[in-house]
């Protein structure tokens, strides 16, 4: 498999689970109006991504449609069951692990607040949930770029110009975000 391969496949993979989490994060805080309205624009961005990626894929002998299940297929793989980070995953997702990213996880935030007598803030699990997705939307960018890069280096102008079309909605995923952090994070974080 070559190298741009290797990268339409971890980007694909990413696209979609950045879909699935930005729909998490607008269902489960739909009381916070912007990020409901906002996460579910955005989440239709990665899944436009996810099939321009599939389709392009075609044109490199790739069927991503019929991907193995993430941490399933063996191999080499990249971190966050993409390619090449050796099986290593890393759970960033809105569940109950945390991981080498030093998050917070979900059974942490519950404990601490079942010892306390509450349910953990949900300004918290809030910041947790757009920290969460503003770094997979970095790791997708990174994608994005390499990508790039492998289609000037191959004079590959298809695969240049749907990272040219695609990366900067990833771009604009992560100022999202972002700016959300900057502007709960004050008044979330003084209030505890």
């Amino acid at each position: 498999m070559n190298g741009s391969a290797l990268v339409l496949r971890a980007l694909h993979r990413g696209e979609k689970r950045l879909a699935g989490r930005l729909t998490t994060v607008a269902q489960d805080h739909r009381a916070e109006h912007e990020v409901g309205h906002v996460a579910t624009d955005l989440a239709r961005w990665s899944r436009e991504h996810v099939d321009l990626l599939a389709e392009a894929a075609k044109d490199h002998g790739l069927n991503l449609d019929e991907l193995p299940p993430e941490g399933g297929s063996g191999g080499t793989q990249w971190s966050g069951g993409s390619e090449w980070s050796g099986g290593t995953e890393r759970s960033s997702g809105s569940g109950s692990g945390a991981g080498a990213d030093g998050g917070v996880p979900t059974a942490v935030l519950e404990g601490t607040a079942s010892i306390v007598g509450r349910r953990p803030e949900p300004g918290l699990l809030l910041l947790r949930d757009l920290r969460d997705l503003h770094l997979a939307a970095t790791e997708n960018s990174l994608y994005w770029e390499m990508l790039a890069q492998a289609a000037q280096a191959g004079r590959d102008d298809a695969l240049l110009a749907l990272a040219s079309s695609c990366h900067p909605q990833t771009l604009r995923q992560m100022r999202w975000s972002n700016t959300m952090i900057k502007n709960l994070s004050p008044q979330i974080l003084t209030s505890l």
